[in-house]
């Protein structure tokens, strides 16, 4: 079988909510997979719940890895954890799968001594983001996390707050991209962006901006190898196949 071989350090790889071509997406048995394999980093999803707890899932609904659809931020932590979420074959099949906390999350990062990408999902207020930061901290796994989001009002605060830390500003779709430059110049900013929307020319203008760049979520061989050939820092998968 053919496979993506590496003969640099970068790009670096990263799991994209844990090792979801293998296991259900954002579960501890996602993270763990990942762990166990030659990933760079783990990437997830952390919202803030309506009684101010966080939980790991992507969606804004847990309709689609659950069945039940309850609405994410206006559920409390406990009723979303006690989900049963279902198995990569849409049945609720295994007792383990459920939602986890962003302790789990940090912690099986930790063990396995894998970097923590984790997104702000939707906008935060910045006593939220600080408690993540604080959670991140309590573990000592500042140094090896990287902050991402879409919402730049997140980002901006993580770069208030940790002026030296790895951030990465994530977008979608076609922008201008003079001024999403501006932005990543003016918050001291990485990118992590839709490998579809891609140019080589982009990625010279990131790297001459002294900045990296992450791209999502890249799935075949011939896009890896591509981007790979451009000199990305990080290729975010679900699975390379």
């Amino acid at each position: 079988m053919d496979t993506l071989r590496l003969s640099a350090p970068k790009p670096r790889m990263i799991a994209h909510r844990g090792l979801s071509g293998i296991e259900m997406e954002n579960t501890c048995s996602a993270f763990v997979a990942a762990g166990n394999r030659s990933y760079f980093g783990i990437e997830t999803d952390v919202h803030v719940t309506a009684d101010g707890g966080f939980i790991i899932i992507h969606d804004d609904s847990t309709k689609r890895v659950a069945i039940d659809a309850l609405h994410v931020e206006e559920s409390t932590f406990e009723t979303l954890r006690s989900l049963r979420l279902c198995d990569k074959d849409g049945k609720r099949s295994r007792k383990d799968l459920c939602l986890p906390s962003l302790q789990e999350y940090i912690r099986i990062c930790k063990k396995y001594e894998k970097v923590s990408v984790l997104e702000l999902k939707n906008p935060m207020q910045p006593e939220q983001i600080d408690r993540i930061i604080e959670a991140v901290r309590e573990e000592g796994r500042l140094e090896q996390t990287i902050f991402i989001s879409f919402a730049l009002s997140n980002m901006i605060h993580v770069r208030q707050a940790l002026p030296n830390q790895k951030a990465q500003y994530l977008i979608e779709g076609r922008h201008e991209w003079r001024k999403i430059l501006d932005i990543l110049q003016e918050y001291d900013l990485g990118l992590d962006i839709d490998h579809r929307i891609l140019t080589q020319q982009m990625v010279k203008d990131v790297h001459q901006a002294g900045k990296e760049l992450n791209v999502w979520t890249v799935n075949t061989l011939e896009d890896a190898r591509r981007l790979a050939q451009w000199g990305v820092d990080y290729i975010t998968t679900n699975i390379i196949e």
